[in-house]
């Protein structure tokens, strides 16, 4: 019984090794597998991290300035600002401000005509502080809207950073080593002389603080100017006859000329029949300013007038008022610097045909030229906030796309080359948006490779009626089988016939019918029926004439299966009605040319961008 339990005994002894041993091979598996799986959560967390943190931690070996364009979205960009920020701060302190008057050597033809005095600009300049003997070029700004409006509820003096330009230089910029300067224009602030708005006497005084901010001591001889709207405008009157210092020009909105401004083929905006007076009348203080007077303000006024009632016999150049202010034509003939082109799409205050074919004509000239549009409005690239107000049709599609928060990278990358010789030689070429959100980037705009599809009207819907202020019509297409993306300045040449009157307009919108979105429009008075700036006579009896129509640039993608239509009406927006809007034009036929490229998804000129998000951390 003893062997017989002992045999028991060794026979359970050996089960029970046998078991601790498959126990101890499971416990060994499954630490080796937790091991492995503990690794691979770690590796997985690692390439994770490297995945997700690429835009962050992929060009730490880069300096940020030297990111190409289509990888700056994977910069630790602050995407929440008020504005574009630099990733760091520069080495300098700012020192405090000083002011300074530029005295201005002026022809007889621009001498006040009211209280004639010394013709002084104004200049308020921050410096950085560098080192002893260390030369450090200027951006500056230059506009009438410090001290502007009536005593007392006027803007913030030019000793004050500006909420435009120089406080974002303010910013941004010095501690790099630029100064910052803001200049009053004449009969502003406190520049004296009279307001000779956008004419000769502002463009030599324009030109003359230029000319002093590259000659001090303290400069290295480069200037750059940079603004929005007048104080875009005034970079163009700089470059007419430019100073030697002027090395670039960063025109935001800027108007290549005050007709081109306010009229388009011959029609004209509400506001240019007073925008002389307007900014006369915001200037003027109870005090000897008041009897500054300009000798193009007897002509000013009137101009307006004369050009819209008299276009046929001449009445845009009864006086030299537009073609003084005229001022891309001199650009192109005397400017050597660069350009960098900054619109909206969606700008209904200086409309964007400002900016094209202006573009390739500088281009042509042999000039670095760059460009950015996106399809904000009359504002900054980079102003997120600023940007969510826009409706639909008129930008809104674009909106979570839009706001360049690279912007300032672009634009130090961009003044360290031409003000300070640092960095590779900057290329030219245009950054665009798309109405629906998408930026490509283009050689050229239109793109060279753009191809002209042209339709005959009479193919679509609803072409013929009376276009007056009673009536208007409504060319619908056929729903179109592909989607085409529109790039450029699209055609209508529409067959018209006068109704009794000598005269007539016709204001077209275009719209994707399908999702019942604005997308584009054009303006033409038929007495400038060629388009440009020369009137043609009309006769009221039944002439048959063709206008030639082109839309303002526009940047659109229709997806297959939508449908396009042309609204026409005797105007629209801000425009004047026509003086035979009663009787109107009735149209007989035409066509609409489609300037169409092809850019499918996987295209290399589609990039991403760092784009304004207000919950980014």
């Amino acid at each position: 019984m003893a062997e017989i339990r002992d045999a028991v005994l060794i026979q359970e002894s050996d089960i029970m090794i046998n078991q601790r041993r498959n126990v101890e091979q499971l416990n060994l598996t499954l630490f080796s597998t937790s091991i492995i799986v503990v690794i691979f959560i770690i590796l997985a967390l690692i390439w994770g991290n490297e995945y997700i943190s690429e835009n962050k931690e992929e060009f730490s070996e880069l300096e940020w300035s030297e990111v190409p364009l289509k990888e700056r979205y994977k910069l630790d960009l602050n995407l929440s600002s008020w504005r574009s920020q630099l990733p760091e701060k520069g080495p300098y302190s700012i020192l405090p401000m000083t002011e300074h008057f530029v005295e201005v050597d002026l022809p007889i033809s621009e001498q006040d005509a009211g209280y004639p005095e010394d013709a002084l600009m104004h200049v308020a300049l921050w410096l950085p502080n560098v080192t002893e003997g260390e030369k450090v070029p200027v951006i500056a700004t230059v506009h009438p809207y410090y001290d502007f409006g009536v005593e007392g509820a006027d803007s913030s003096p030019n000793t004050i950073p500006d909420l435009g330009v120089g406080q974002w230089i303010f910013e941004e910029f010095i501690s790099h080593g630029y100064a910052l300067a803001q200049i009053s224009t004449f009969g502003s602030g406190q520049s004296t002389h009279c307001q000779d708005v956008k004419g000769l006497g502002e463009q030599i005084g324009i030109q003359a603080a230029v000319e002093w901010l590259g000659t001090q001591n303290w400069s290295n001889g480069n200037v750059g100017l940079m603004g929005k709207s007048y104080a875009g405008t005034t970079n163009w009157e700089a470059a007419q006859n430019p100073s030697e210092h002027l090395k670039t020009i960063v025109p935001i909105s800027g108007s290549i000329g005050v007709q081109q401004m306010f009229y388009r083929n011959g029609s004209a905006e509400a506001r240019a029949m007073g925008y002389d007076l307007a900014y006369q009348m915001a200037t003027a203080d109870p005090t000897t300013d008041d009897m500054r007077i300009c000798s193009d303000d007897i002509f000013g006024p009137a101009m307006p007038v004369t050009t819209s009632l008299a276009a046929e016999f001449g009445g845009a150049d009864w006086s030299d008022y537009w073609e003084e202010r005229y001022h891309l034509g001199d650009v192109i003939d005397n400017y050597n610097g660069s350009v960098y082109i900054v619109w909206g799409m969606q700008d209904w205050n200086v409309d964007p045909y400002h900016a094209f074919p202006t573009y390739q004509m500088l281009r042509d000239e042999g000039l670095t030229v760059r460009g950015i549009m996106g399809q904000w409005g009359h504002n900054y690239p980079d102003q997120g906030e600023v940007h969510s107000g826009l409706g639909s049709g008129y930008g809104q599609e674009a909106y979570e796309n839009m706001s360049r928060m690279d912007w300032a990278i672009e634009l130090f990358n961009w003044f360290e080359y031409w003000l300070k010789g640092i960095g590779d030689e900057t290329e030219s070429y245009v950054q665009m948006q798309t109405h629906d959100g998408r930026w490509h980037l283009e050689e050229t705009w239109p793109p060279e490779d753009m191809n002209w599809e042209i339709h005959d009207l009479s193919e679509w819907s609803g072409l013929t009626g009376v276009v007056s202020a009673n009536s208007a019509i409504s060319i619908i297409s056929e729903p179109f089988e592909e989607e085409i993306h529109l790039s450029g300045l699209p055609t209508l040449h529409l067959d018209v016939t006068t109704q009794g009157c000598n005269g007539g307009q016709i204001f077209a919108t275009l719209w994707d019918e399908t999702l019942d979105l604005r997308l584009g429009h054009a303006v033409m008075d038929i007495r400038y029926r060629d388009g440009g700036y020369d009137a043609k006579p009309v006769s009221p009896l039944f002439g048959s004439y063709s206008m030639l129509m082109e839309f303002n640039p526009l940047d659109v993608v229709l997806p297959a299966g939508h449908v396009l239509s042309i609204e026409l009406t005797d105007t629209g927006e801000d425009y004047l009605p026509s003086t035979c809007a009663a009787t109107g034009l009735s149209v007989d036929g035409g066509t609409f040319g489609m300037p169409l490229i092809e850019r499918p998804s996987n295209h290399d000129n589609w990039f991403e961008v760092a784009h304004y998000n207000a919950s980014a951390v």
